[in-house]
């Protein structure tokens, strides 16, 4: 299993936890071993469900369990996945969360079903390079999106969820089409000029959304139509998405030397206030959130903030709240989609797990 850094050190590496190990024996035989709990290597059982699924059972879940109890067992459990004690955590709302996912995650014992997940394909002409990234989410730590793009839009799915949106959620949606040009960073201070800039260029694109009988690019998709003041596409309409004109957009600051300054609107909270203070670009986006148990979801209006090749940001405007992205740079052997194909139909698949 691989753990995120410990909440809010995005730019830490992973960590690596072993939760089963096989010998290969003569006579092509072998034997499985649990090793999950602190008591050691002990008997489990692995099946092959289907093609890229098989499942994993421990046949000694005592091994599991500590002399101190539940008490002892989850307190062994934050230091690992929290890196603290219950004691330094005083917000009562983290708590709870924190406490929901220690029952939710134990109850499991190592019994689980694995399926294969594809890294995202990639173009010479996406924004930044596609693949996993480790984000900030409010009290509930750090969690992992995969980044992947899509002709005119850019997506970022949950791999591992909490419990308001859970894996295999998209919980962020960047529209390529409409780059934000942001104010002056004594202008970005105010929330509410960032957020007057933003639901502009949303009604825009709701607006565009309802016409009926109009002009359509070759995914099938609403061209822009004339631009607030603030928003303006990545490249010349008429461009298609493999054209190299995102990416001429994106490289542009950065050939030039430049970058633009960034600073987050005072209001906003973020768990990592060591973010980069310049930045190559903004484009409006969607960010999903939900009520625990998934419970009324709903896309919100926010801004995609693109730092450079291994960082970005999302601001949550319904939240005020700022996520903070990096890539995970580890390196992950035989993950690679077979054709652009496969890996939608991956997507699919593990969206509907939850749906």
């Amino acid at each position: 299993m691989y753990l995120p850094p410990h909440d809010p050190h995005v730019d830490d590496p992973m960590r690596f936890k072993p939760l089963f190990r096989i010998h290969l024996m003569e006579r092509k035989s072998a034997t499985v071993e649990c090793m999950y709990g602190h008591r050691g290597p002990h008997n489990g059982h692995i099946q092959i469900m289907k093609k890229d699924e098989f499942s994993t059972k421990c046949n000694q879940t005592d091994h599991h369990r500590m002399s101190g109890g539940r008490q002892e067992e989850f307190r062994t459990w934050l230091r690992e996945e929290w890196g603290r004690t219950l004691e330094d955590i005083f917000h009562e709302h983290m708590q709870e969360l924190i406490l929901m996912k220690f029952i939710y995650t134990s109850q499991y014992d190592n019994c689980l079903t694995y399926r294969r997940i594809y890294l995202p394909p990639s173009h010479p002409d996406d924004l930044i390079r596609p693949g996993l990234f480790k984000g900030t989410y409010g009290s509930h730590g750090l969690e992992i999106v995969m980044l992947s793009f899509h002709g005119k839009h850019a997506r970022g799915t949950k791999i591992t969820g909490d419990p308001n949106i859970p894996a295999g959620q998209q919980t962020v949606e960047i529209d390529l089409r409409y780059r934000i040009q942001l104010p002056d960073v004594e202008s970005l201070r105010d929330f509410s000029e960032l957020s007057r800039i933003v639901l502009e260029v949303g009604e825009q694109v709701r607006q565009e959304q309802q016409q009926e009988g109009g002009p359509e690019d070759s995914e099938g998709e609403p061209r822009p139509g004339p631009v607030q003041p603030h928003a303006e596409p990545p490249a010349e309409q008429g461009r298609e998405p493999g054209d190299g004109g995102a990416l001429a957009a994106a490289e542009q600051p950065v050939q030039s030397g430049q970058g633009q300054p960034f600073v987050l609107p005072v209001g906003v909270s973020s768990r990592n206030e060591d973010y980069p203070r310049t930045c190559r670009m903004c484009f409006y986006g969607t960010g999903l959130i939900a009520g625990h148990g998934f419970t009324s979801p709903e896309r919100t209006p926010g801004v995609f903030v693109l730092f450079d090749e291994d960082r970005f940001g999302f601001i949550w405007l319904e939240l005020k709240s700022f996520s903070l992205y990096s890539r995970i740079q580890a390196t992950f052997r035989n993950a690679d989609s077979p054709s652009p194909q496969a890996f939608e139909e991956m997507l699919k698949n593990i969206q509907s797990l939850t749906s």
